[in-house]
């Protein structure tokens, strides 16, 4: 496994699980301390325990040393970052730059199968990384090396039950071979398996988010207009979703998504249909809503109280969603940076991002963050509700409080004055 962000390690500890042999490796000598101490860099629900029971069963180990690993396994698995280049396009050169060194390593080496893991825009692994392999290496794809494309499909917060109870595999092999390969890996898991090429495999991973992007964008539309006309949205999401063509998911109204996928991943299929001369209405239109949304918050708290300026506000929640401490694109970024913007005082707190948001934010003089969320609630009235951690939905946090929900959490309704997003 070829980087140990959330895909790169959470894939390596679920095949080590499965009985594997797995080694990871990062350029990040302190990143590979920790994973061979059991302590994962990143927080995911119910990692660190199958870390260690696996380091422990020598089962996975990591390594900076690219070459030992690559020429010790069968397959490599790409899982380094692919962030946004500019304007919409991604970045490929974390790709490029691993692509060209496994080409030198597998030029003395039997067949080797390599799988882009990494999410690419359609194209990627047959144009840019195959290209790399064989000039570096010397040896022409499906002969000397195998290739394939397998797209993950995992919910941060949920990555590890995602991983072994999939609803389905992708495999984009450039020929039986490679499809074959890969398969072996995947051919016990319980769900359809679906063997394709990799521009396709590719498409479908950039297609699924696209998707679920713009079914998000579409509740909270509905959501505020039913606001406005003094409608319940989730009286509405819970009748639409009765109609089997729809499915309840994905459906909650609130402040809009974020997170390493969902925005990077739109914005990148936005910028591959540039190339082709392609302008993507719907998508556009999914991104434009999904930026204005979280501001919706602070449009209400104005609305009741005027100027922020020297306003103590609370906000709950700094990750982009519960069960992760990643604040990638998330809404409490923007949020809270209006806030300062506006003058106000914050008080933020997060059971699992802190850390990451000083990092984020730096020193601020009005801006300060407290691990308990008791303590959080003490420093004002007002209270903006950002993320909904299970550690939110307490009564006792929001009596005599002034409460804009953007999550729906109806423990919060006990407040002086509360009012949802777009309910």
């Amino acid at each position: 496994m070829i980087g140990t962000g959330y895909v790169g390690l959470v894939t390596g500890v679920c095949f080590a699980e499965l009985g594997n042999n797995v080694v990871c490796v990062d350029v990040d000598s302190e990143r590979v301390k920790k994973i061979n101490s059991s302590i994962p860099p990143i927080y995911e629900k119910g990692l660190e325990d199958l870390l260690k029971e696996n380091i422990e069963n020598k089962r996975i180990r990591a390594t900076t040393d690219l070459k030992d690993a690559v020429l010790n396994t069968d397959i490599s698995f790409i899982c380094v970052g692919t962030p946004s280049g500019l304007i919409d396009y991604i970045d490929l050169k974390y790709i490029k730059e691993v692509s060209k060194d496994i080409g030198r390593i597998i030029k003395d080496k039997d067949y080797h199968l390599v799988v882009v893991k990494s999410t690419v825009v359609p194209g990627t692994t047959e144009h840019s990384v195959i290209p790399l392999l064989e000039k570096n290496s010397g040896k022409t794809a499906g002969d000397g090396f195998g290739v394939a494309m397998n797209p993950e499909f995992l919910r941060e917060g949920n990555a590890i039950k995602d991983f072994m109870k999939p609803d389905r595999v992708v495999l984009g092999g450039i020929d039986e071979k490679s499809t074959d390969a890969l398969y072996e890996l995947y051919k016990d898991f319980d769900c359809p398996i679906l063997k394709t090429d990799p521009s396709t495999a590719e498409m479908i991973k950039y297609a699924t988010n696209s998707f679920l992007v713009t079914k998000i964008s579409f509740i909270n539309e509905i959501g505020n207009i039913c606001k406005s006309l003094g409608i319940d949205v989730y009286e509405v999401a819970k009748g639409l979703a009765m109609d089997s063509r729809v499915s309840p998911h994905f459906l909650n109204a609130g402040i809009g998504f974020g997170g390493s996928c969902f925005p990077k991943d739109v914005k990148a299929l936005v910028g591959k249909a540039k190339e082709v001369y392609y302008r993507p209405i719907v998508l556009n239109a999914a991104l434009e809503l999904n930026e204005s949304q979280p501001l919706r918050m602070i449009e209400l708290l104005e609305g009741k109280i005027g100027s922020l300026k020297g306003v103590k506000i609370v906000v709950l929640g700094l990750a982009f969603k519960p069960g992760t401490d990643d604040m990638r694109e998330a809404p409490s970024l923007k949020i809270i940076q209006n806030l300062l913007n506006k003058g106000a005082e914050i008080c933020a707190t997060d059971p699992k991002a802190i850390e990451e948001a000083k990092h984020m934010f730096g020193k601020h003089e009005r801006l300060k963050f407290v691990e308990s969320v008791e303590e959080a609630v003490k420093f004002g009235r007002y209270v903006l509700i950002v993320t909904e951690w299970d550690e939110y939905r307490n009564e006792d946090l929001y009596k005599g409080k002034v409460v804009i929900d953007g999550r729906r959490v109806d423990e919060a309704r006990v407040a002086d004055e509360y009012e949802g997003v777009c309910w």
